[in-house]
């Protein structure tokens, strides 16, 4: 008999709740998946990545036992050939050259999964390597560390309250398209349409006219990589018109005074020539701002994989503050998750230790990841002499990606977490798979800490596995590097885990008694939870708990050392001076490179899934027609894209949607190496754009890539 499993999707940040029908002899075949109209959040909305669960969950290429790489070869092997494998191999590593030869990169889908966000902290912790890597630096970091400095946490990050803001100032995000990022929102084309509704206005920047561009009220092209100058005029013209008005923050906000001096030689004039936008047109985006009933300003990935990624998510927030916008309704707001992972009690900080060979500052744990080939090939104290990755494919989403690519070939042992032999994992000694996601319970925990509105909603596994929970292969594998052999007590390693939450959260870990693994773990944060919810509550409640809108945090939401926003703090201003430099170079007429998000993709991983990878879902350079007229290029043909970097090869679409001067390539794609499988990834292969990505220049502060505005050219194949 069929039966209808109600889950939360989790292959993007919308966390949307999906209806998936089951059927078939042992119940295993996914018949039919459909938004959940029950769902509290996301009221049956649904997208192509949410419809194609049922294709990844049978995809022939995702890995159903162990891999082992015995004479070049890949073979499958069980349980306790791989962790043996792994036990005779790394530990002689780790005891001979220290825990930091021993890399670890964790990547994106790893934060989209409940075991491994919980306890892959638990063994990263236990490896204590200074070697840490994720996507985070081609990614997000810039606002973990602006949240950090600003307002004491990285994980404060204040988000857009769209369901009540009248005026939405976008930059460098596609949200139509992403589904939301650091913003967790569900059906983003019906809360834009809502936010029109009643009267409000949207605007966006981007180089591109994006189908969030489309959308909007008004769209600004502004030159890539420019973003933080445009903000700093912005912030400029609210000081010159008198326009500052922090209302219910004025007892609660430090640095304004140093902000007004940071901001004087931003005008919109100065700046104009640089962004490309008229500088009476960023006047009227200053008083718009100030004057909108309800505002915030909300910037994405655009801003932050870029030269000065730091100083424009920096100055987003600066914005909302100045305009009185911050923690206040329809404005950037605080979530209130009902469950949320323990943090650290003390103020952020960073650089409590350099990379070996380019001196480069740890932010929140982490290194840049643009400096892992360098930790390997370089010899010496301190190399870089194994990996261990956890669903990431940093040979695709790395820059310099031809220079990873041959540096993982030098590495004398890797493991990889990953149910897919892709062009990473083709690297690895042994590869260890995890069960598909409807074999696995879950919960949004980072998610729900960005979300626009507070929910909450448990999903439990639809079905058994044959694989090992990944949070039992987690800490099989802490058995491994803590010297308990590979064969240990994993039920003791639990309740050691459980215990140790217990302790920081305050909760009882008895009240947990019962269950095991994330199941307990999620009940114990959400006993100690600002709503005093249980995990039983959640699975009374299938289709989520609503907890309501956003609400006022401050000052209690505050972590810094003074207890207050810290708008000006000197690990954020110090780069300000490279910023203003910028001001006197005078653009030289050079192509540049943007990425762009494709609605049916998210990241190479879902490259091997055929229902996303139709259609308008294609690895092409994007050329306005004026650009390739004046090169000879033509629609359809092939094009080679020349960076510092590489060279790619890939067909042209031309396109009036850009700025002209600005090309466009999704990431993500390359999928053309030899030694994986991944079928349909491999007969779609597109080209890789982090070739053209160089591991050199990155964002001052936190070492985050440059993947946006960089110079390339172009000529015909």
């Amino acid at each position: 008999m069929p039966r209808t499993a109600h889950v939360t999707c989790p292959l993007c940040e919308a966390t949307c709740g999906l209806s998936v029908t089951l059927d078939g002899p042992d119940g295993s075949d996914v018949t039919e998946v459909r938004g959940d109209r029950d769902d509290v959040f996301s009221r049956g909305f649904i997208c192509p990545k949410g419809v194609s669960l049922g294709a990844l969950h049978a995809d022939p290429d995702r890995l159903r036992a162990p891999l082992i790489k015995r004479d070049g070869e890949f073979v499958e092997v069980s349980w306790d050939e791989a962790f043996a494998e792994i036990d005779a191999r790394l530990r002689p590593i780790m005891a001979e050259h220290g825990n930091d030869a021993l890399a670890i990169y964790a990547g994106n889908p790893s934060i989209h999964n409940v075991s491994t966000t919980l306890y892959g902290p638990v063994l990263y912790r236990a490896i204590s390597t200074k070697n840490f890597f994720s996507a985070s630096t081609v990614d997000q970091m810039p606002k973990h560390y602006t949240s950090g400095y600003l307002f004491g946490a990285p994980f404060a990050i204040p988000v857009p309250d769209i369901d009540r803001t009248r005026y939405l100032l976008m930059l460098g995000a596609n949200p139509l398209v992403s589904n939301g990022s650091l913003m967790t929102a569900p059906d983003m084309r019906g809360r834009l349409k809502a936010l029109r509704a009643r009267g409000g206005k949207l605007v966006v920047v981007d180089p591109k006219r994006t189908r969030t561009a489309e959308a909007a009220d008004e769209h600004h092209a502004i030159r890539p990589g420019t973003d933080a100058l445009l903000l700093f005029a912005l912030v400029n013209v609210l000081f010159e018109r008198d326009l500052v008005s922090l209302g219910a923050l004025e007892d609660h906000t430090n640095g304004v005074a140093e902000l007004r001096a940071l901001a004087e030689p931003f005008t919109p004039e100065a700046v104009a020539p640089d962004v490309g936008i008229d500088a009476e047109a960023i006047r009227r985006l200053a008083v718009e701002l100030a004057s909108a009933d309800r505002a915030v300003v909300y910037g994405r990935i655009g801003t932050t994989t870029q030269e000065f990624g730091t100083l424009a998510s920096w100055l987003v927030d600066v914005l909302n503050v100045l305009t009185g916008n911050l923690d206040q309704p329809g404005g950037a707001m605080f979530p209130s998750p009902a469950a949320s992972a323990p943090g650290s009690s003390k103020p952020f900080r960073h650089g409590r230790w350099r990379s070996r060979v380019r001196g480069l500052p740890e932010v929140y744990g982490e290194l840049p990841v643009a400096t892992l080939a360098d930790e390997i090939e370089t010899p010496g104290d301190g190399q870089v002499r194994a990996l261990l990755t956890v669903a990431g494919n940093p040979c695709l989403s790395a820059p310099n990606a031809e220079r990873l690519d041959a540096a993982l070939g030098q590495l004398d042992f890797m493991v990889s977490l990953d149910v897919y032999l892709n062009e990473t994992t083709r690297h690895a000694d042994v590869i260890l798979p995890g069960p598909s996601p409807l074999e696995r319970p879950h919960y949004d925990l980072a998610f729900y800490q960005l979300s626009v509105r507070n929910v909450a909603n448990w999903t439990p596994a639809a079905m058994p596995s044959d694989l090992p929970q990944e949070w039992e292969t987690l800490l099989r594998l802490l058995g491994v590097v803590t010297g308990q052999g590979p064969n240990a007590d994993i039920a003791a390693l639990d309740d050691f885990v459980a215990g140790e939450f217990a302790r920081r959260t305050g909760a009882d870990v008895a009240s947990a008694a019962g269950r095991v693994g994330p199941e307990r773990l999620v009940d114990l944060l959400l006993r100690s939870g600002p709503y005093g919810l249980t995990l039983a509550d959640l699975e009374d409640a299938p289709h989520g708990v609503d907890l309501g809108p956003l609400m006022s945090r401050l000052p209690d939401a505050l972590k810094t050392a003074s207890g207050k926003i810290e708008l000006a703090p000197e690990s954020i201003t110090s780069d300000v001076p490279r910023l203003a430099a910028r001001l006197e170079d005078v653009p030289n007429g050079q192509f540049v490179l943007i990425g762009r998000r494709q609605l049916a993709s998210n990241n190479s991983w879902m490259h091997n899934l055929e229902p996303l990878v139709r259609g308008s879902n294609r690895c092409t350079v994007q050329v306005h027609p004026d650009d390739a007229a004046g090169i000879g290029l033509t629609d359809g043909a092939l094009a080679k894209v020349f960076s510092a970097a590489g060279t790619v090869e890939l067909p042209v679409e031309i396109t009036d949607v850009l700025r002209p001067g600005v090309v466009s390539i999704p990431h993500g794609w390359g999928h053309d190496v030899d030694g994986a499988r991944t079928s349909v990834a491999a007969a779609h292969a597109g080209a890789n754009t982090n070739v053209l990505t160089d591991d050199g220049p990155l964002d001052a502060p936190t070492g985050t890539a440059v993947l946006n505005g960089i110079p390339v050219q172009l000529a015909p194949a």
